[in-house]
């Protein structure tokens, strides 16, 4: 939460055109909280705050009066100074906080409609700076922001919901409560956040419900159902069922609406009725103990809940046949990471302190390739340098692997960055596009097939360069993008990182049936973005992924065999 809080204070100094210095020294501030390894409580209760880099007295300051308060004065009136809607106009593509405080300043834009309608009425291009393509760019980004208006990615979701699922276990009321809805199949984007609980006293859990701090307003409440609206924007429905009822009501408000109207069409033939207070036969009520036997009864194998979108799963669950699904402590490992070489924060070694710590048997180093200059990429000399301390480190953790890796771009021609020959020296290699994302569909294709076809590639990375919320996807015919990597025996990447999730899960289930390995990538940039592969892997799982379509659930001496051959058996 500090860290988050230390994040906004930078943007709104922005915004407000402050000094990029004085904005930065709260950005840093934010990654430094992230990454602390010693408690921020000891360092706040031993007065140690100011031996920590970057923690001057302005920011010791502010985390003690956190600390002490739960909020920051300086940020609340920076909050308060600065027009809400300034801050969603940062999600549009290419609109950076100089260019929407010049809005501001020249227009008096402070909403999504008032820069609708000024691009509408032309007046765009007359601020300095803004041509015509700029008004167009800026007219597709508003587009897609309201048709996205009011979701939320998962992971950030999700953790608030498992805070608000733990709060609500406090209440002696509380017999059990579960995460439903889309956030429980792990849709990548949601819109509310579904809580079914348990108890005998629905009145007294509702009440308990509307009293917590982080609500903002109750939208409505019943006698099992309360909405109410938080302080973060999200919006959580909260149903509150007799305990002999909630496997049957977490079932159903779990869904999703296609899976459950299949379901119970297949009830309905078997002489069954099916619903959220339970499963009847005739006049008979039948109470299941949990969800794996309401699908018993209905003669069908557990269908676990990411897989509930109607996309086969009861055919696939009458024949007892549905794939065992991936899990989280199956991975052996990580290979999508950046140390401080390019943009990341950490060292290489404590990167692979904590991975060990984790639990991980080997990591891949991928820092960015030389062209990516805004990312500090790599020079030659930079690339013998790491190789030198990989090398060093390989010995000093010797039952430890780390990988030789790149994350090369594939440039606008199809060609890979750096010359073959040295791109023969790395372990493996990531290609990803990270510039001219508004090539035409046909363009777009042959520049990744043309990069396909670079022996070196090992790694197609974030495969349609997809920011969730933000920006779509590159215009690409993915179908002959999956054809050719499984021809060239090609890993594609599951980017994990929450704001891409890319490979598209629906996508991943077509890659899985032409044999296509997936690697289940964190895109980490620090230590604490390790973990982002297990987060993320929650999310592929939609995509029917097993253990042994993923190329990361192998041990190191495998995974060393992947690469000599530049292709794997399945």
């Amino acid at each position: 939460m500090l860290a988050k809080i230390f994040n906004e204070i930078g943007l709104l100094l922005e915004l407000k055109g402050e000094n990029i210095f004085k904005a930065g020294a709260y950005y840093n501030a934010a990654r430094t909280v992230e990454n602390l390894e010693e408690d921020l409580e000891i360092l706040i209760e031993q007065e140690r705050l100011r031996e920590v880099p970057g923690f001057g007295e302005a920011i010791s300051s502010k985390i003690i009066e956190w600390k002490k308060t739960g909020s920051i004065e300086y940020y609340e009136d920076l909050k308060n100074s600065t027009p809400p809607g300034l801050v969603e106009l940062l999600r549009i593509p290419g609109l950076g906080p100089k260019k929407v405080n010049q809005l501001y300043n020249a227009l008096g834009i402070t909403s999504l409609e008032m820069l609708e309608k000024a691009c509408l009425e032309n007046r765009i291009i007359s601020v300095p700076g803004f041509g015509l393509k700029t008004q167009e760019k800026i007219c597709a980004g508003i587009q897609f922001i309201k048709e996205h208006r009011g979701l939320f990615l998962w992971a950030e979701a999700h953790e608030l919901a498992k805070k608000l699922q733990q709060d609500l276990l406090k209440s002696s009321a509380v017999l059990r409560v579960e995460i439903a809805g889309s956030l429980r199949r792990c849709n990548e984007v949601v819109k509310d956040i579904d809580l079914v609980a348990a108890s005998t006293e629905p009145r007294v859990v509702m009440d308990y419900f509307i009293d917590m701090p982080v609500v903002a307003e109750v939208i409505s409440s019943g006698k099992t159902k309360t909405s109410v609206l938080l302080s973060t924007g999200n919006q959580v429905d909260l149903r509150v069922v007799k305990p002999e009822e909630f496997p049957h009501a977490l079932q159903h408000f779990t869904g999703s609406k296609e899976h459950n109207t299949a379901l119970r069409h297949w009830a309905k033939k078997l002489g069954f009725k099916l619903n959220e207070y339970g499963l009847f036969k005739g006049e008979e009520v039948i109470y299941c103990q949990n969800e794996a036997e309401i699908y018993q009864y209905l003669g069908l194998s557990f269908i676990p809940p990411e897989l509930r979108e109607d996309l086969g799963e009861i055919e696939r669950a009458r024949e007892d046949s549905l794939p065992s699904l991936v899990e989280p402590e199956d991975l052996q490992g990580v290979l999508h990471l950046h140390t401080n070489y390019s943009d990341g924060v950490n060292t290489l070694e404590e990167l692979v302190v904590a991975a060990i710590a984790e639990g991980y048997h080997y990591l891949g180093i991928t820092d960015h390739s030389q062209t990516a200059v805004y990312a500090r990429g790599l020079t030659r000399e930079r690339v013998f340098q790491q190789w030198e301390e990989i090398d060093r480190l390989n010995q000093k953790y010797d039952k430890f692997k780390i990988f030789k890796g790149i994350e090369a771009d594939i440039l606008p021609t199809g060609d890979l960055d750096y010359d073959p020959e040295f791109l023969k020296g790395f372990d493996f290699v990531i290609g990803s596009i990270h510039s001219q994302f508004r090539m035409g569909k046909a363009e777009m294709t042959a520049r990744i097939l043309k990069a396909m076809d670079n022996p070196a590639l090992t790694i197609l990375g974030h495969p349609t360069g997809r920011i969730l919320l933000e920006r779509s996807g590159y215009d690409l015919d993915l179908d002959a993008i999956i054809t050719k990597t499984a021809e060239k025996k090609i890993v594609l990447e599951f980017n994990a990182n929450p704001y891409r999730l890319d490979l598209d899960w629906r996508w991943c289930r077509r890659a899985k049936e032409q044999g296509v390995l997936i690697a289940i990538n964190p895109d980490a940039h620090s230590i604490g973005e390790l973990n982002l592969a297990k987060c993320g892997l929650l999310v592929a799982r939609k995509g029917w992924l097993e253990q042994k379509d993923i190329l990361n659930t192998r041990d190191a001496r495998e995974i060393e065999e992947v690469f000599k051959m530049k292709g794997y058996e399945r």
